[in-house]
This record gives C-alpha cells, structure tokens and sequence, in this order.
C-alpha cells in the first residue's frame, strides 16, 4: 500500500462536504485531516462519523496548516472564490464544488492564481466521472448514434430550494457540464426563460437553450416545483437515440434504435413519405463505481502527476460563462445572449442568478 503522503481538509459539512469526506477518508492514497464547519452540529456529526478526523468552526487553521495537500471546498457558492483563492495563495491544491465561483472575472481570477502557483484546480463536475456518462461519451464516440441532431436535458425535483442562488446555477451545471463533455463543441449563444415564484429575484423554474457551433442545440429543463424526481438526458441522433437516466438502479443509459427518414428524391408531394423505425431498445453494461470517489481519486492522481484533471478551471470557467448568460437572457425575457457578452461585468440586483446573500459555513 503508498504511504499516505497526500494530506486533505475540507471546508464545509453541510449538503454535499460529508460526501467528500467519506469517500477522501477511504482512499488509500491520502489522509483525511481535518474539515470545518461553522454551525456546530455539523461539526459534531462529522466526529461521530470520522473519530479521526479532526474538525474546527475556523476554516483558517487549514488554508495555514503547512501539513495540508489539497483542499475540498464545499460551501454555498458565492463563498467559493474567496476560500479558493485564500487556499491557492497559501499553496494548497483545491477541489471547489460546482460552480468554480460566481462570475467569469472571479472564475479567471482562480484560473490565474493556480497557474501562478503552480497548484491543481478542479471544479466538482461529479457528473463527469459517473461510469454511465463514461459510456455514454463512448457510444457517441463510435459512431453508433450517427450524428447528433439535438440533446434534451432535465434536471427537476420539489426542492431543495437556495437562498442565494436561483434554480439554474443550483441544477444547470450538471447537466451543462455533461453536454460539454459529450458534445465536446463549443456553446455560442444561450437562451433562458425563468420564473420566481416564492423568493423574489431567485428563480426557482427556468429553461435555457444551447447553441453550439455547428448548429446543435440543447434544451435544458430545471426545476424545485415538480412532483417527480428527474434526472434524465436524452440524445437524438441520425442513426439511433440514447437516453441517460441517473435515477433508474440498473439500466442508466437505453439506446433506442428508432428514428426517421425522408426520401432524397421525389417530384410531387405524393410521393413525399417519412419512413419511420421502430427498432430494438437495448440498455449497455456499465461499469460500478460512485462519482464522487473516482472524481476525488482523479483529483488525487492529478496532484501526485501534476496532470491538468479533466474539470478544470478552464471547464468551470466555460459552465459559469453559459451559466451567467442563460441569467442575462432570463433577465431580457429570452433573448439570445452570446456567450462573449457574458463576460462583461453585471450590475443590479439578482442579475447574474444570485438574490441575498446568507449566513452560511464555510
């Protein structure tokens, strides 16, 4: 077994940092140290849990411990840059859960620091590790959908409903961060439409569109209103369709072998027919293995080979800058927003996606 040379803190234990932790805690490699909480029964819940992990209200003592690797921040986002930045600046690595920060500039900030530093930054696009979208990405990769016309996603569930941040920069990164990877093209140009409907300023249903070059599209479809629990993306092609369905136990991905086709030649509207196929549906094998673990153990392979992780910065900044945008549209009633606008500095109340900001642990 490798001597735990890799020694890891992590800021925040409410939602997602006991994830972090757990699965830190069972890698080999590394040597969970210490996290930090300011609501006390987190931190406590955390010491039942991990007896050997130390836990403190004060996140300073781990961005200055000398000991200490690499950094998870798991916290409400508009604390991800300054902790990210207070971690880099004391030369630590730093994992920083989706998204890499609040807007493009803070995202380019982070992205200069880690360079500067000489230190990895990775963003928590846990979707991208998920051996479902690994397999998905494979199947596109062989050809078997032909080309893809269009990708739909949606992300909706009742719940749980943000104080700081609106639906779509709470769900829209996983499934934004999944195309990206899939699709492997660039976005152009967003459309957004929103409604908030209890906190004003936080939207808490809202749909966007993705242009991107070559002419796709992708509709993304998010939601805290909605009955059901939904987590599905599906993917028309020339040839065939797939459908990812994280939700489903067994049979995540199904690949539809249907489709239609139109007759290259005719000379009247008579002879104009669609043919449609309705062929087998078939539902692949998949590797085991949980997100989160293989992402923390990517993040620490990446340390130990100094390799540039899959989410990057780069990766985070691309989310955040579509993220920004889908906001600026909802905000001009749907109108299209090139992504270069999204870089330009927002002003005004709730412009960007985010309402109030919360007392929250950090």
């Amino acid at each position: 077994m490798r001597r735990k040379n890799m020694k890891i803190g992590v800021i925040g234990c409410g939602y997602w940092g006991p994830n972090l932790i757990r699965n830190f805690n069972a890698i080999p490699e590394c040597e969970m140290v210490v996290c930090a909480d300011l609501k006390e029964e987190n931190r406590l819940r955390m010491k039942r849990l991990y007896p050997g992990v130390r836990v403190t209200a004060d996140h300073t003592e781990i961005v200055a411990d000398p000991t200490i690797t690499a950094i998870a921040v798991a916290t409400p986002a508009y604390l991800h840059h300054p902790l990210a930045q207070a971690c880099l600046q004391a030369g630590k690595h730093v994992l920083v859960e989706k998204p890499l920060a609040t807007s493009v500039d803070e995202c380019k900030n982070l992205i200069t620091l880690a360079r500067k530093s000489r230190k990895i930054l990775m963003v928590g696009h846990t979707f991208e590790y998920s051996p479902a979208v690994k397999k998905a990405k494979e199947i596109l990769a062989s050809g078997e959908l032909g080309d893809v016309l269009y990708a739909r996603t949606a992300r909706l569930n009742l719940g749980l409903f943000q104080p700081d941040i609106n639906v779509i920069w709470d769900l829209a990164p996983h499934d934004i961060s999944i195309l990206l990877y899939l699709l492997g093209k660039e976005c152009l140009a967003v459309n957004g439409q929103g409604r908030a409907h209890y906190f004003e300023g936080i939207e808490d249903v809202a749909t966007a569109t993705l242009h991107f070059k070559d002419g796709n599209f992708a509709t993304i479809e998010t939601s805290w209103l909605d009955p059901y629990k939904i987590r599905s993306m599906t993917l028309v092609g020339t040839k065939k369709m797939l459908v990812y369905d994280d939700i489903h136990p067994n049979e995540k991905i199904k690949i539809f072998d249907k489709g239609v086709d139109a007759p290259r030649h005719y000379d009247n509207y008579g002879e104009f027919q669609f043919a449609y196929r309705y062929g087998d549906i078939s539902s692949p094998r998949i590797e085991d293995g949980e997100p989160v673990r293989i992402e923390c153990e990517h993040f620490l392979e990446c340390i130990r080979e100094n390799r540039t992780p899959r989410s990057d910065g780069e990766s985070g900044l691309r989310v955040v800058s579509i993220l920004e945008a889908i906001c600026e549209s909802m905000r001009q009633n749907g109108s299209l927003v090139k992504l270069r606008d999204a870089a330009q500095p927002k002003n005004g109340r709730g412009r960007n996606g985010f309402g109030r900001k919360v007392a929250a642990s950090p």
